[in-house]
C-alpha cells in the first residue's frame, strides 16, 4: 500500500535539504512554516500542483489513489469539491489530479511533523559562535 505520508515527509525532507538555509529561520520556525507551504503547494516535486502531475504516470497515479479513497474522501470534503466534479474526473479517469488532491491535503499536516522532527534533532539550534 502505498503511504502518502511517508513519501511526502521525504519529498519535504528533500525540499528543505536543497532549497533551505536552515541559519535564515532558527529564530521564525512559523515563518519557514508558512514560507514551505506557499513554496511547496506548486512544486511538482512534492504535490505535483504546479502542473497538475506529481507522478507523471496515469497508471501510477491509479495505484497511489486507489490505495487511499479514505485519504480522498478527506480531501475532497476539506477542500469542499462538489460531487460533479468527482465524477466528472473520474470518468474521465484523470488520477493524477486525485493524487494532487491528496498531496495538497497533506501538505501542511507532513510539513509540520517534519519541522516538528527537524526541532527534535536540534536542526534549528544557533550555532555556537
Amino acid at each position: 500500500m502505498y503511504d502518502y505520508r511517508e513519501a511526502m515527509t521525504e519529498d519535504v525532507k528533500q525540499w528543505i535539504t536543497d532549497e533551505v538555509d536552515l541559519a535564515d529561520w532558527t529564530e521564525d520556525r512559523g515563518g519557514l512554516e508558512q514560507q514551505l507551504n506557499d513554496d511547496l503547494w506548486t512544486a511538482d516535486s512534492v504535490t505535483g500542483n504546479g502542473s497538475g502531475s506529481y507522478t507523471f504516470n496515469r497508471v501510477q497515479a491509479s495505484l497511489y489513489v486507489l490505495d487511499n479513497m479514505d485519504l480522498l474522501q478527506k480531501a475532497i470534503n476539506e477542500f469542499a469539491t462538489d460531487p460533479a466534479t468527482v465524477g466528472d474526473k473520474f470518468i474521465s479517469e484523470d488520477w493524477e489530479w486525485f493524487d494532487v488532491t491528496i498531496r495538497c491535503y497533506l501538505l501542511g499536516s507532513v510539513i509540520s511533523d517534519v519541522l516538528d522532527e527537524m526541532e527534535e534533532n536540534g536542526d534549528f539550534d544557533e550555532s555556537e559562535e
